[in-house]
């Protein structure tokens, strides 16, 4: 859904843009380390998003002679990147922050303007996380939350969707640390919720980066795709066995498949290759993604 995901990479980084704002006022004023982490972390999505955008982008490009099947790996790519930025720059600076306020605390001058931001922030990035995970249930059917992302192939709906999660984790362990501070005083809990933020933001780039580097290399389709090509082939009683079904995703909405299958040998050779030519079609029908299917027959018939 090329659409939907545009849709959500745009609500997020609108949000986002509106969010850094918030958090970097609300910082100045109050002198918050948590808030600066924040506003570090809102700023970082928002250049990941429109790295997402870019490489939607690219990947629309048509096919040429220098790369015959199209650069939809190009949304892989950039997903991994941004996967990257996550884990160097948020999680970096924010541990950065938190280590550098935890040997040097200083007071933070009005905690309630950070309590209005942070309600502020947590209710826009809750409409940007809602808007994502509609998307993602839309293709996740009954699927477990855990398997459907270990089996999507739109990493641009993944990538927002950790970002959003990790998003409001971060804020409400801000709350929790300027919080602990209004209650204390102790500005150690203020420099300790930025590190914790910054090890979210960590955890959720390694997971990202994880997930992406699988469609990078060359994931296949989920199981679902390849029984359903077989069960297309076993249909003609020309076929004596389907030897390999191998797909490969170029990109989220294009699938590469190449089919091995044993034609009986009293079949005229006429007759093989209209079957393996009415195959091709039918494939290409069930699924929209499948966009170039490769047939060929492995009987050696003497």
């Amino acid at each position: 859904m090329p659409g939907g995901s545009k849709k959500v990479v745009y609500a997020a980084l609108a949000a986002n843009l509106l969010i850094a704002l918030t958090k970097f006022v609300a910082a100045a004023l109050t002198g918050s380390s948590a808030m600066w982490s924040e506003g570090i972390h809102s700023v970082v999505d928002s250049g990941n998003q429109a790295l997402l955008l870019y490489g939607m982008h690219r990947a629309r490009r048509p096919a040429d002679a220098r790369f015959p099947f199209g650069y939809g790996k190009e949304v892989y790519f950039w997903s991994f990147v941004v996967a990257l930025l996550v884990f160097a720059t948020g999680a970096g600076l924010s541990l950065y922050e938190g280590v550098r306020h935890l040997r040097q605390p200083g007071a933070i001058a009005n905690p309630f303007v950070n309590y209005i931001v942070l309600l502020i922030a947590m209710a826009m990035e809750g409409a940007s996380w809602l808007i994502t995970y509609r998307q993602f249930g839309r293709v996740r059917g009954t699927r477990s939350l855990v398997d459907a992302v270990k089996r999507g192939k739109d990493p641009t709906v993944i990538a927002v969707l950790f970002e959003d999660s990790a998003a409001l984790a971060g804020l409400v362990v801000a709350a929790l640390g300027i919080m602990l501070y209004h209650a204390t005083g102790n500005a150690v809990y203020d420099a300790l919720a930025s590190i914790v933020i910054g090890l979210i933001l960590a955890g959720t780039a390694f997971w990202l980066a994880f997930e992406t580097k699988g469609l990078l290399i060359g994931e296949s389709a989920n199981r679902e795709v390849v029984a359903e090509i077989r069960r297309l082939a076993k249909r003609y009683p020309e076929v004596e066995r389907v030897n390999e079904v191998l797909t490969m995703h170029v990109g989220p909405e294009y699938i590469l498949a190449a089919v091995s299958l044993n034609i009986a040998c009293d079949v005229p050779r006429s007759r093989a290759h209209a079957v393996m030519d009415e195959l091709d079609e039918t494939i290409k029908k069930t699924d929209r993604r499948l966009k170039r299917v490769f047939i060929e027959s492995m009987t050696d018939c003497r």
